[in-house]
């Protein structure tokens, strides 16, 4: 199976971690030997209720008694997707009442730049450094990682870069500038999350020159920092939102949301302004409502700030300089490259999965499913204090 895997199916790095996955259920991951690992990456975020949860699998299994894919987006009325954005409308602000379902993250965040030039009529598009939006071209292009974009040049023109959390660069927006687009926590760069009301400021220079505010909660959202989605910590909304990840249950979705004005831009001058052929699949739909629905309906947001004080509480090492990060959206900090390296790969050996951010190299991702036990963070932050004990003695 392995040599298949490196043969026939494309590969992102010269050494991927090549676990071969037997099956999965809770916190719980198996590989072909049955051996069990707890999970404290959740699909990078995408698993909030953890591996099999059973309302969502009831979700999946009575939408495919029904009907699968019959239509491209838009065209018919399918109750998965009508009352999954029903639901998100029902708990965002009265300005994001329209959502346009995708296949992916990255795929939403090109619908919300072609939906900010198609507003405004304007091209510059303001984005920061160390900014991970997905890896499409024009995500690609607003990602503050040259290193990462240079082999793929040219790229989107009219992009401009400014530093996440410097207040001296808040004057570069201007009525020269479509949009302005931020993670509310930037994800890659290592779980920062915004200071001194930054993007309250952002927010104020955009609403002054005309510009809109794009914020990509791919990874905050849906309960992951304590509130449905990470902007709510931070007094501030934005024109577009863009998530992903964590609204699927496990499911591929990606979704951006905003005004009923704004989105009906996309329907006329041109028509068809966006266009997907699989976006709002009811099948993933379902998953997603029920995924939703169990995250709203239940105490696991607020439990994420309990579980996050335990997560603080446990990991106290001399080789962990700092955790960053709000509600179960973590990450260690760890003196070096190598450090970090060898706690991810020898916890994996002991059970444990951790895994990397993409472009701060000492930290340590810790993103479990929302619904993971305190037995279970016990049971992996043991795990994760012996092997750091393991590295400081030799």
């Amino acid at each position: 199976m392995k040599s298949d895997f490196l043969n026939h199916q494309a590969q992102t790095t010269p050494h991927p971690l090549a676990m071969e996955i037997s099956h999965a259920n809770g916190s719980y991951i198996y590989d072909a030997n049955n051996k069990a690992y707890l999970d404290f990456v959740a699909g990078v975020s995408a698993c909030p209720l953890g591996h099999q949860h059973p309302k969502v699998i009831g979700a999946i299994k009575n939408q495919l008694d029904k009907y699968s894919h019959v239509m491209v987006y838009g065209e018919y009325i399918q109750k998965p997707a009508v009352e999954l954005t029903k639901l998100l409308a029902k708990h965002l602000p009265q300005s994001l009442q329209s959502t346009y379902l995708t296949n992916s993250g990255t795929e939403a965040i090109e619908g919300a730049l072609k939906l900010a030039r198609r507003a405004t009529g304007r091209s510059e598009i303001i984005a920061a450094n160390k900014a991970y939006h997905g890896n499409t071209m024009g995500a690609l292009s607003i990602m503050g990682f040259e290193e990462r974009k240079q082999a793929f040049r040219p790229l989107l023109p009219d992009v401009k870069f400014i530093d996440f959390n410097n207040e001296d660069h808040i004057n570069e927006i201007t009525t020269k500038t479509a949009c302005v687009i931020l993670e509310t926590i930037q994800g890659g760069a290592g779980f920062i999350q915004p200071k001194n009301g930054y993007l309250e400021k952002i927010r104020k220079q955009c609403d002054a020159v005309g510009a809109l505010l794009i914020l990509d909660e791919i990874q905050p959202g849906f309960g992951r920092t304590g509130k449905l989605f990470g902007f709510e910590h931070y007094n501030c909304i934005p024109d577009i939102l863009v998530t992903g990840k964590g609204l699927g249950g496990g499911m591929p979705i990606g979704a951006f949301t905003a005004s009923l004005g704004l989105m009906n831009l996309l329907q006329d001058n041109p028509k068809l302004g966006h266009i997907t052929t699989f976006g709002g699949h009811p099948v993933i739909a379902a998953s997603a409502l029920a995924t939703l629905t169990e995250i709203t309906e239940s105490n696991l947001m607020q439990e994420a700030l309990e579980k996050e004080q335990l997560f603080r509480k446990l990991l106290v090492h001399p080789l962990i300089k700092e955790i960053r990060g709000i509600g179960l959206m973590l990450a260690i900090i760890t003196p070096s490259d190598d450090i970090t390296n060898t706690l991810i790969l020898k916890c994996q050996d002991d059970g444990l999965i951790l895994f990397w951010l993409l472009f701060e190299s000492k930290a340590v991702r810790i993103t479990p499913p929302l619904t993971i036990s305190n037995e279970e963070i016990i049971e992996g932050c043991t795990k994760i204090i012996n092997i750091l004990n393991e590295i400081k003695n030799t």
